[in-house]
């Protein structure tokens, strides 16, 4: 059954999710803040700042009019960056029915509210809108250019769940579906913190050893994060958790990684970022994942090292000895004695 399905957010994975959809058969209008941006969409049917070399399909509009954009529509996209998200929701929900569901893509956390994307959604459209997250190992790209890519979708209703396992699939993309919206959220999120340190490590030189070290603590300490604000462990085994932490530390398209790479050649951290187009999640997600662990008395330990890095209080190398130097203990979170 088409729909017609607005995506909020003309970045790249908010434009690989509109040919996508507009591929499997929907009608698409796809909303962008920058308007000679979508008037230049609009021309050369292509999104040359953020996905170039991809065609829109007929079927994808292109709009810098949230009411062009929403009127009508049967389900919504957000792919908005998590500092921008409450701002856009605000404004789209003037135009946005009850019941119309929302689809959030967007892996962060709200800076200073430590909210995640769910949450800002259902604060601002006060819970008359069901709310899905998508998340998972997937590179705009590579979805645009058709590679196989299997995420997971999460709603606590069950209704939601089926609609967009119906609708978002296709011969390439596949989803598999689960009720654990803050684990799915928290691991999307967090992975993006431990891919900076990824990054740094590579740059560093210091190893494959060092690398899948990293990777699996880092995967430890998204767990106990997730678990202590009330999602489950196997979400995090899975392909939003361990799936996304793996693809976002070793992938080539990976802009977290990216930072630290250039962190590890000890540029700072305004040049990095000076030079990218795209947003990197995690800069702003380690301070928010810091306050979190507070919250629940939990230590964050590449968290921590990371934020000292991006502040340019620690060089990247004092803070790889930092994590190696600490107290040695058991592998699990355990009450057992080191």
């Amino acid at each position: 059954m088409a729909h017609r399905l607005t995506v909020l957010g003309a970045g790249s994975w908010g434009t690989a999710l509109a040919v996508h959809m507009g591929r499997v058969g929907h009608e698409v209008r796809l909303w962008g803040r920058d308007a000679p941006l979508v008037a230049s969409m609009i021309k050369h049917r292509q999104n040359s700042a953020y996905l170039p070399d991809f065609v829109l399909p007929e079927s994808v509009i292109p709009t810098a009019s949230l009411e062009e954009a929403l009127v009508g529509s049967t389900c919504v996209v957000a792919a908005v960056p998590s500092h921008g998200t409450r701002t856009v929701i605000q404004q789209a929900s003037v135009f946005l029915p009850r019941d119309v569901p929302i689809v959030s893509t967007t892996k962060g956390l709200e800076p200073g509210r430590m909210r995640r994307m769910s949450q800002v959604i259902e604060e601002e459209m006060g819970g008359a809108n069901p709310v899905a997250v998508l998340s998972g190992p997937s590179f705009a790209a590579e979805v645009a250019r058709e590679l196989p890519t299997a995420v997971l979708v999460a709603s606590r209703e069950s209704s939601l769940l089926k609609l967009v396992q119906e609708e978002f699939r296709s011969k390439y993309f596949r989803l598999y579906a689960s009720n654990d919206v803050i684990g799915v959220e928290l691991g999307g999120a967090l992975k993006n913190v431990i891919a900076i340190a990824a990054g740094v490590v590579e740059s560093l030189g210091l190893g494959n050893n060092a690398l899948a070290g990293l990777i699996t603590r880092g995967l430890a300490e998204m767990t106990r994060l997730a678990c202590a604000e009330g999602g489950r462990r196997e979400t995090l085994a899975g392909l939003s958790g361990l799936g996304d932490l793996v693809l976002t530390c070793t992938g080539g398209l990976s802009r977290n990684r990216r930072v630290g790479l250039e962190l590890g050649k000890g540029r700072p951290l305004e040049a990095v970022l000076g030079e990218m187009k795209m947003v990197a999640e995690g800069v702003r997600t380690t301070g928010a994942a810091l306050a979190l662990g507070a919250e629940h008395g939990i230590e964050l330990p590449i968290a921590l090292q990371m934020a000292e890095v991006l502040a340019g209080r620690v060089a990247p190398l004092e803070a790889v000895e930092a994590l190696m130097l600490r107290r040695q203990r058991v592998e699990a979170d355990t009450n057992e004695p080191v």
